[in-house]
């Protein structure tokens, strides 16, 4: 039996091998939206008890780390949205990540954007999902991600021709 067969007859070993290789891929995509620890590590809780819950609900395996994504992205959101509040990003500690892609410089590069811009950005760029996958999972067109890749990597261009005093850099 693999993984997923065992976690679906709720083999709690088999469901704790299935995530672990996921959760710090997920606990970056959280910090990348909510822009906090607590909420990022509540919505990866969160998202851990429901995959759990509903892990008989998932239809194709090879769809599992979409599956998962989707799941937390809307843990994300509700956060959010259940919350309202403003989070000073220059409050904010500086956490360690091992991930050699997700240094400094880039996250404070990418608090330079809005979230549509920002969560498209980290989930092609850092998690590795293709412009169809990173669709599905926010409920917008292939188009739709092309064009916030775009205009993101064009806001973050001209935050660095601003911040090195270039007027000729684009």
């Amino acid at each position: 039996m693999n993984l997923l067969e065992e976690a679906r007859n709720k083999n709690p070993d088999a469901f704790d091998q299935l995530l672990r290789p996921h959760l710090q891929r997920m606990y970056r995509i959280a910090i990348s939206m909510l822009q906090n620890e607590a909420d990022a590590a509540d919505a990866v809780q969160e998202t851990v008890l429901k995959c759990w819950q509903k892990i008989g609900q998932l239809r194709n395996d090879a769809y599992f780390q979409t599956w998962l994504t989707r799941i937390l992205i809307n843990q994300c959101k509700d956060i959010l949205k259940s919350r309202k509040r403003v989070v000073f990003l220059e409050d904010l500690p500086e956490i360690a990540h091992e991930d050699q892609y997700f240094t400094n410089e880039w996250k404070e590069l990418l608090r330079n954007l809005d979230e549509k811009y920002r969560i498209v950005l980290e989930l092609y760029y850092v998690e590795g999902f293709s412009t169809k996958e990173i669709a599905s999972l926010l409920h917008i067109t292939d188009m739709s991600v092309r064009s916030r890749m775009a205009r993101g990597r064009k806001r973050l261009e001209q935050f660095l021709c601003d911040e090195t005093g270039k007027e000729d850099c684009i």
